[in-house]
């Protein structure tokens, strides 16, 4: 496997900090790991000469490549439990006591691979019960791969990233693929929209958030990116809204207007 320089490796970390605003400072064996092999097949002499066709590629596919095996992160459902006890118990309803249009609006950030999102709609689901039809209640689900995002579409999962998740939820929400993986209904399917969103780039909110869920996005970001990303998470919240990281992330160190209310649970 071609070997990475220093120069190399600055080289590539720096340009993905300054566009996708992460931080991959420290993680010279994760790039190595995820581009090494993939860079020998292709027949590129050096990482150096890999990195000149992917900025001069005019189709940006070999970037969207770049992103997805650079950015790509490990999750799973019902991931943080706790999180999503508190948005069923708390955040659906004060939701539901605050609209008039029975439109809710949640934001999933940084979905991966669509565990999040789904989970977020099945408690949702489950707590609106027989007045769901009554409500425009899909998930917006945003992540900067595209690979990342086609799974997501998908829908297809191993059993064993549903083993955490109640029997009637399993049957009701889901079919079996085959004889190791599960689909997600067409119902929950549709309770989904995906998007792909760099979130260093505007947000174009049209309508404020009730929720906004960002975790273990962060972090990969250095603190001054952090300060940006929050604040625009703030003004793309209704008053009132709640904001949730990731149980690592905390917002301690850094300048922001939000209320704590709990570990990684945050209020406008």
């Amino acid at each position: 496997m071609i070997a990475m320089t220093d120069a190399e490796f600055l080289e590539i970390s720096e340009y993905i900090r300054v566009h996708y605003g992460v931080n991959l400072k420290k993680k010279r064996a994760l790039i190595e790991g995820r581009l090494g092999f993939y860079v020998d097949s292709k027949g590129y002499r050096s990482y150096k000469e890999y990195f000149e066709f992917m900025k001069n590629d005019p189709t940006h596919r070999e970037l969207a490549n770049l992103l997805n095996r650079l950015t790509t992160n490990h999750t799973y459902f019902m991931r943080e439990k706790e999180h999503f006890v508190f948005y069923e118990r708390s955040v659906l309803p004060w939701i539901e006591h605050e609209l008039n249009d029975r439109d809710l609006r949640v934001w999933s950030a940084g979905c991966s691979s669509g565990q999040e999102p789904y989970t977020l709609s099945i408690f949702t689901q489950n707590y609106l019960g027989a007045r769901a039809s009554d409500w425009d209640a899909t998930i917006l689900a945003t992540d900067i791969s595209d690979k990342a995002l086609t799974t997501a579409k998908n829908g297809v999962y191993p059993a064993e990233e549903l083993s955490t998740m109640p029997d009637e939820w399993r049957r009701k929400y889901f079919t079996m693929h085959d004889d190791y993986s599960f689909k997600v209904t067409p119902y929950l399917r549709e309770k989904v929209a995906f998007k792909n969103l760099n979130l260093l780039d505007p947000f174009n909110v049209k309508k404020p958030f009730h929720a906004i869920f960002c975790r273990n996005v962060m972090i990969y970001f250095d603190n001054d990116t952090k300060t940006t990303l929050i604040d625009k998470f703030y003004d793309a919240l209704r008053d009132g809204g709640f904001f949730f990281t990731g149980h690592s992330e905390s917002l301690t160190a850094l300048e922001h207007r939000f209320k704590y209310v709990s570990p990684s649970i945050y209020r406008k």
